[in-house]
């Protein structure tokens, strides 16, 4: 196969957790068990009803736009994008073209084209086997934000990292809650393959690809099929393909639409925005706004002394940021307490829940954590006991002083103690004692471990070897 150069662009769609819908004052609730429950008539596109433009989802985008860097529109409207499909009641969506809200700015590094306000639409079902097909209103009309990237990365890779950063950005702005299995954050990829210096002739949309797993998967196939079928002296069709995640394969949908088939016009039954006549909206407001962004939070823990797998990974969702924080607040900023706290936070904390299939830290409090830590870091627990007592308080909670102490945790340090062992031990394995004074150092480590052993785990391992280092030097 030919070397060809991939460049991919991203359209990305997030529902907002706004209070009401985007043009009424229905529930914005698109997953509500009982279908066509949150509707009115102007959602569900009855003659003579009028649209509202919901505040708060103009407020969100704007703040979405801060954090990228972007430019923030001083006048924006909303046009009407004409198409007719079950789930769209009135045969057009509400969106915006030529005046978004947002244009310009990036993020990890990517540039954004622009990120616009819309509605969303009815959820369809097909019953194949009855060969009906439901419509749930619902969805219709919630405030759906789309974010569309310049066509600037080349590898799947990069394009997944990008759509975890947004949802990272989004949760921490509270502006989505982003879950791809929900349909809160839907990903679009355009995929174009294209000889070194040389345009492509088309490019493929990848439609409603729901988890970044499947994101990346699915351009490197695309990559891999283009890159096949011009080697085979074919054609690239401008074409929406869809993802098949059974057989990891795209799929052909129909041919790509252009601006011109959704005859795009302003919509005459909404007011033009003139965003600068509205205090909340203004740069310095939208600024005091931020929060914490994920890229400053990184800063922050780097400036801790933790390395950088440990930045990323605490840094990486919002619920590892907070509880982390909340650590950092019982701890302050010792750098050998904070790196033992991220090291079990990252191994033994993360494994469990992974393991259990359970959200993480919902069975955890910062306080009984940064305890354990205490009890590992002063010597009272091993790293085997403190194993132990931490996956008894994931499980049931408690005082973790308490459960190693009823448990028979609790590290002995009791040098009569361990000095008997010790002795012990040294009678016991001649050869390794040989072989240490013979300089093999590993023999060393050896005695520790029987030690360890004779001790019943109990044993401090530190205070262990000092000891064995001293019977062993005279």
């Amino acid at each position: 196969m030919s070397a060809y150069r991939p460049t991919i662009g991203l359209e990305v769609h997030a529902e907002l957790a706004t209070a009401t819908k985007m043009f009424c004052a229905c529930t914005n609730n698109p997953t509500a068990e009982t279908p066509n429950t949150n509707v009115c008539p102007v959602c569900m596109a009855h003659p003579g009803t009028l649209p509202v433009a919901n505040r708060e989802a103009v407020h969100q985008v704007l703040r979405v736009g801060t954090a990228l860097g972007s430019t923030l529109a001083d006048f924006s409207e909303f046009d009407r994008k004409s198409y007719f499909y079950p789930d769209i009641p009135k045969g057009y969506q509400i969106s915006q073209y030529e005046h978004p809200l947002v244009k310009g700015g990036s993020l990890n590094g990517v540039a954004i084209t622009r990120v616009h306000l819309e509605e969303d639409t009815a959820r369809s079902s097909h019953t194949t086997s009855e060969g009906v097909s439901l419509v749930d209103f619902n969805r219709a009309g919630v405030p759906l934000m789309e974010l569309v990237t310049d066509p600037v990365m080349h590898d799947a890779q990069t394009a997944g990292n990008f759509a975890r950063e947004l949802q990272l950005l989004l949760r921490t702005l509270g502006a989505s809650h982003a879950n791809l299995e929900k349909g809160e954050m839907r990903v679009e990829a355009n995929v174009s393959v294209a000889p070194e210096g040389q345009m492509a002739s088309a490019y493929v949309e990848i439609k409603n690809l729901n988890s970044f797993r499947s994101v990346e998967r699915a351009i490197a196939f695309e990559i891999e099929r283009q890159s096949k079928l011009l080697d085979e002296g074919g054609t690239i069709v401008k074409e929406t393909r869809g993802w098949d995640e059974a057989g990891q394969r795209t799929f052909s949908q129909r041919t790509k639409e252009g601006a011109a088939d959704y005859r795009y016009f302003p919509e005459p039954d909404l007011p033009k925005l003139m965003l600068s006549e509205i205090p909340e909206f203004s740069g310095e407001a939208l600024k005091a706004s931020m929060p914490e962004l994920p890229w400053e939070r990184r800063a922050r823990y780097a400036s801790l002394g933790l390395k950088e797998s440990d930045v990323v990974f605490l840094g990486s969702t919002s619920e590892r940021g907070t509880f982390f924080d909340a650590v950092i607040t019982d701890v302050g900023a010792d750098p050998a307490l904070l790196t033992l706290a991220a090291n079990y936070l990252i191994s033994d904390v993360a494994g469990w829940y992974t393991k259990n299939e359970k959200d993480e830290y919902e069975s955890l409090t910062s306080s009984s954590f940064v305890s354990l830590i205490r009890l590992v870091a002063g010597g009272d627990l091993s790293s085997r006991g403190a194993k132990d007592v931490l996956s008894i308080l994931l499980e049931k909670g408690g005082d973790p002083e308490t459960i190693a102490r009823e448990g028979g945790f609790v590290q002995m340090s009791d040098e009569g103690v361990l000095r008997t062992i010790v002795t012990e031990v040294l009678a016991a394995h001649e050869g390794p004692v040989s072989e240490y004074r013979a300089g093999k150092e590993a023999s060393l480590q050896f005695l520790v471990g029987m030690s360890m052993k004779a001790s019943k785990g109990a044993g401090n391992p530190a205070k262990l070897k000092e000891l064995l280092l001293e019977e062993l030097t005279k």
